[in-house]
């Protein structure tokens, strides 16, 4: 069982979050922000992943610190569950469609962290989510899951689904990536003998 258990604390926020990443997209979260909470089920949903989040944040002086400690807390489990390696398909990527929106992702557990987001919002609140914050999930989850990261907004006119599509599109991206490939069973997915 590829499994992770985490507790996360600073003077900001506190997380527990316990995942599986053979799981069957079961979730169960709770951030304090509604539209997050929705999002990150999106992840297991589509990601094929259990994931059993609480946070609690400063939410009192702005959603920041939470969004960006989930990303962190998230990447760190995922990194974890992978152990080291072997035997995954290592990169995925997948174009979401979501009725006027069109998203693109790609993921590679390289060992490197590294984000690239490429979009647009035409809101900057989603429901009670600071729109402006997807950034910092995406480049906190990059870094602490040591993952290349890369997200674009293709086009679409609903800032609900633009939102949305990214973070569907990321979920089944992350789906492909952390997969065992039959072929590769026991193998590295590198030349380099070490990611």
């Amino acid at each position: 069982m590829r499994t992770a258990t985490l507790k996360r604390s600073t003077k900001e926020t506190e997380i527990r979050l316990r995942l599986n990443l053979d799981g069957r997209g079961k979730s169960r979260v709770s951030t304090g922000i509604r539209f997050f909470d929705h999002m990150l089920e999106q992840i297991a949903r589509h990601g094929a992943i259990d994931l059993d989040l609480a946070a609690r944040g400063d939410l009192d002086v702005d959603q920041h610190h939470t969004v960006e400690d989930v990303g962190i807390a998230l990447g760190e489990a995922i990194k974890s569950a992978l152990g080291g390696k072997r035997g995954i398909l290592r990169a995925g990527y997948f174009l979401m469609p979501m009725d006027d929106c069109l998203a693109a992702a790609a993921i590679d557990f390289s060992g490197r962290a590294h984000c690239v987001c490429t979009w647009k919002i035409s809101a900057s609140r989603v429901g009670d989510f600071q729109t402006e914050l997807m950034e910092d999930f995406f480049r906190a989850f990059a870094q602490a899951a040591s993952a290349n990261v890369h997200l674009k907004l293709m086009y679409g006119r609903s800032s609900h689904h633009q939102v949305e599509s990214i973070f569907k599109a990321f979920a089944k991206a992350l789906r492909f990536a952390v997969t065992r490939d039959r072929q590769l069973r026991g193998l590295l997915p590198s030349t380099k003998g070490m990611l």
